[in-house]
């Protein structure tokens, strides 16, 4: 089958747009947000005068200097993918002020049916893997959870798909700690975490091969996309 070419640029768009949108709904639902983002919520909910997007700008800014650290190296296109936080925390806090079931000003988290919560659930679990899946096949640089795993599994030659389920596992610890630290309790992670850290790299490395199947993605501006090169390419 002859696979459809596509603009990665636009494919990076539509990335951030679908990743911030599925996190929304998550949240909305109640029943935990994805091991990710759940030390960014925590915080956000600690600290009111964060919104979830700008407590991703904190969270995602202290992960940017252990992938430095990392890489043994800084170099400047990096920064491009705290762009992307910033962009996509932006988009994030948008969604949750216009639509009103996804505002927690207008909607509480879990206050809806069942039915509705469940729907949300499992339609944001998958277009956040989805999403995901997305931006591992463009040149500019994911936000920087996905980045460091980008860079790093290529840095280190590791498997993409072993290490992005390390990495859930590891945010999940971090999670747990920072609710327990803050309330005392579990607040802002649930079943639906476990549910999300359990599943989320198999969905990621399930989207991709079907994505590959149908589409290769081609820059718009070649050269351009040059200057975004990480290390040589991870099998």
């Amino acid at each position: 089958m002859k696979r459809l070419r596509f603009p990665a640029e636009v494919c990076y768009l539509l990335s951030i747009l679908v990743l911030s949108f599925a996190v929304a709904m998550v949240a909305a639902a109640g029943f935990g947000v994805s091991m990710i983002v759940a030390p960014a919520y925590i915080l956000s909910l600690k600290v009111p005068f964060l919104t979830f997007g700008q407590s991703e700008y904190v969270v995602q800014a202290v992960l940017f200097l252990v992938f430095c650290a990392l890489m043994g190296r800084v170099k400047l296109v990096y920064f491009s993918s705290f762009l992307t936080c910033l962009l996509y925390g932006a988009v994030l806090d948008l969604w949750r002020l216009v639509i009103p079931l996804l505002n927690p000003a207008v909607t509480e988290p879990g206050s809806m049916t069942m039915a509705v919560r469940m729907v949300l659930f499992v339609c944001g679990m998958l277009l956040t893997s989805f999403s995901v899946a997305l931006f591992y096949r463009t040149y500019l640089y994911p936000q920087v959870y996905d980045f460091f795993v980008k860079g790093v599994s290529a840095r280190f030659s590791l498997n993409r798909t072993k290490l992005k389920i390390a990495f859930d596992v590891g945010s999940l610890a971090v999670a747990v700690a920072l609710s327990l630290l803050f309330f005392r309790r579990f607040n802002g992670i649930g079943v639906g975490t476990l549910i999300m850290t359990a599943l989320n790299g198999l969905l990621i490395g399930a989207f991709g091969k079907a994505i590959d199947r149908c589409f290769v993605f081609e820059p718009l501006f070649p050269s351009f996309a040059a200057r975004f090169a990480i290390e040589a390419k991870n099998a």
